[in-house]
């Protein structure tokens, strides 16, 4: 199938590539078909796309959180691992939403809010994490100053 987007122009994806979030996200409750766009082998490009597959302008930039944080964890609680069916937690995958400002220097990512993903069946959802040692915006700059 071949899905128009903003960012990369026309898109030829699967239909079983499409991740589907019952509830949307948050903001955007009524968009509830993803795709994962831009995966590159390059250690060195940790960003990838969360592209709607029923609006070509919205599409969010994550990144898995590990990549920043090493000793990143998020809780699943009951609720959302029988929402997205994940009976192992080795087939949850986990992502978060990096903003990126004019001012490049301020680039942030949620890492109270990831979005996880069940990578059997292509189920999802943002969740908020009740860890209180992650923040709605952690400035990515940060991690590289105690690198």
């Amino acid at each position: 199938m071949v899905l128009e987007t903003k960012n990369f122009g026309e898109v030829e994806i699967k239909e079983e590539d499409i991740i589907f979030f019952e509830y949307g996200i948050p903001g955007f409750e009524s968009m509830t078909k993803f795709v994962i766009l831009g995966k590159t082998d390059s250690p060195d490009d940790p960003f990838l796309w969360l592209q709607s597959t029923e609006n070509p302008n919205l599409a969010f930039v994550i990144m898995n959180p590990r990549d920043l944080v090493f000793d990143y964890e998020a809780e699943i609680d009951m609720f959302t691992a029988n929402l997205l069916k994940i009976k192992d937690e080795n087939d949850a995958l986990i992502y978060c939403i990096v903003t990126v400002p004019q001012d490049i220097s301020k680039i942030s990512i949620n890492l109270k809010a990831p979005i996880i993903i069940n990578a059997k069946d292509n189920r999802g959802c943002q969740v908020v994490l009740e860890n209180e040692k992650y923040k709605f915006k952690h400035l990515i700059t940060e991690e590289f100053v105690k690198a």
